[in-house]
This record gives C-alpha cells, sequence and structure tokens, in this order.
C-alpha cells in the first residue's frame, strides 16, 4: 500500500494481494483517523459480502471468488469502544458483467485498489441496539 496526503484527504493504491478492510482499518489507526468517509474501486478475487436480515436481526455473508471489478466501493470510519470501525458496502462486477452488493467483510485485490478517504476533525463513537440488532452511530 501506497498513499499521499491532500490536507484532510488520502488518495491510497493497494496492491495485489491486499486485503482491503484490514488495510483501510490499519491505516486509519496509523493516521489516527476517527470520523470520515472512503471511496473506492479497483480489481479483487476473493470477496465476502452480506446482507443483514431486518426481520429477524440475522446476517448473512457468502464468499465469492473470480474476477471482479468494484464498480463502487463506499462507507465510513468511526469508532467503537475507542477502535476505529469501518462500515463499508461494495458493488462488484464479475465477467459476465453480472452485478453484486452488499456490505464488505472482506476483499482480496487481484490487480490493483484505488481508494480515497476523507478525515473528518472528531469522532463519533458507535454502540450495539438490542433494538435493530447492529452497531449505530451514539450521536448523544
Amino acid at each position: 500500500m501506497e498513499f499521499k496526503q491532500f490536507g484532510n484527504k488520502y488518495i491510497i493504491r493497494m496492491d495485489k494481494s491486499e486485503e482491503v478492510v484490514e488495510t483501510l482499518k490499519s491505516f486509519c489507526q496509523q493516521q489516527k483517523i476517527t470520523l470520515g468517509w472512503v471511496k473506492g474501486l479497483g480489481a479483487v478475487n476473493r470477496v465476502k459480502i452480506g446482507l443483514f436480515e431486518t426481520g429477524i436481526k440475522q446476517y448473512h455473508s457468502t464468499i465469492m471468488e473470480g474476477d471482479f471489478e468494484i464498480t463502487s466501493l463506499l462507507g465510513n470510519i468511526s469508532t467503537m469502544k475507542g477502535e476505529v470501525y469501518l462500515h463499508l458496502h461494495i458493488n462488484l462486477s464479475d465477467d459476465q458483467y453480472k452485478t453484486y452488493g452488499g456490505h464488505l467483510n472482506e476483499a482480496v485485490i487481484s490487480a490493483t485498489g484505488e481508494f480515497l478517504i476523507e478525515a473528518i476533525d472528531g469522532e463519533v463513537d458507535r454502540e450495539f441496539s438490542k433494538e435493530i440488532g447492529l452497531n449505530l452511530y451514539k450521536l448523544d
């Protein structure tokens, strides 16, 4: 991974075999980014995506392997219990141009990944909501 900083914005390039979620989390920890936005695109060959089923408050995930283009990766950066917390969603396209999307748990770069982090000065923590079943922004 290499990066270049422009004020509160970071341009990041990930290389083959790097895992996206852990690399972004580690980067945020190193740069002390506790609040912000993530955007990205690139190519991956292994992804784990998920969906939260609201009716039963249960999370489902699947692993996909093959050649995929990241057509869009969007997410936010916050904290939970003092640790960096990433909430990322991804859209992917396969070799038949079919698209898939969901919550991003992990993705392995197959060629390159290009990401933009915009840091916000501040911190917003999260806490688990029993009612919803998810870790929500704690804004009070």
